[in-house]
């Protein structure tokens, strides 16, 4: 039996904490193009997809088709522009480097599969000085973006993995969805931006509340053991 593991985290919500920059980001899109403030509780729910699939699920059903694609740039001038701003701050989750750092240490192989465009996944990972843990990074730029499986399926074919050697971890249906459709596995966790029921909904075979649940279930995974039901660590790493 392989004793190779990938574990393709997602990136927003899951490693990095950037609830507010991108609430922020699309809020200033959407004044530019003069339909007022979007706020947190209708971004949250697209975080993930990619830019245009994104903005075109938040935008007025009579906005016309034609400005989606300006109302993405709007979105990415914003975070441009955010970003010279004095006291822009895209943080690491408490304990996620601990966990990249000690995967990378027993031997697992990293990925990332995120609706970032690459050059904004650069900006951050190597702020926080992450690209030395990760052997492949998957984006939107050259293809479709979640739930489709194609990002996990690249990642598998670039380091060789197999589905039942891999595992998705992020914190939205989408990501879920995106596991399931690759049939690897698919791990949830509750800090990010989709809540318990929308994780599980996405179809999760498991949900963490945090790291130390999460760290948990990693050392016991076992090359084809995804189960069926999903199961739900609280923070201390017990079932609940």
């Amino acid at each position: 039996m392989s004793d190779l593991k990938l574990a393709v985290f997602d990136v927003d919500g899951t490693l990095v904490d950037s609830r507010q920059v991108i609430t922020e980001a699309m809020n200033r899109a959407f004044q530019r193009a003069g339909l007022g403030e979007i706020g947190y509780e209708r971004t949250r729910t697209i975080v993930g997809l990619e830019l245009t699939e994104a903005v075109l699920r938040l935008a007025p059903e009579d906005y016309p088709a034609e400005r989606i694609p300006e109302l993405a740039t709007y979105y990415k001038q914003a975070f441009v522009e955010m970003r010279a701003e004095d006291g822009f701050n895209e943080p690491l989750y408490e304990g996620a480097r601990e966990t990249v750092e000690r995967l990378a240490d027993e031997g697992w192989l990293l990925g990332v599969a995120t609706g970032k465009a690459r050059r904004g996944l650069d900006i951050v990972f190597e702020h926080h000085g992450l690209h030395r843990f990760f052997q492949t990074l998957q984006t939107v730029d050259h293809g479709v973006g979640k739930p489709n499986p194609r990002m996990v399926l690249d990642a598998m074919d670039e380091v060789g993995a197999r589905p039942q050697e891999t595992v998705v971890i992020g914190d939205t249906s989408w990501d879920m969805m995106m596991a399931r459709n690759a049939r690897a596995g698919a791990y949830g966790v509750t800090w990010g931006f989709h809540t318990p029921q929308e994780i599980a909904a996405g179809g999760a075979h498991e949900i963490h509340d945090a790291f130390s649940g999460l760290n948990a279930a990693l050392d016991g995974f076992a090359p084809g053991a995804h189960t069926a039901a999903s199961t739900h660590s609280d923070d201390k790493g017990g079932a609940a």
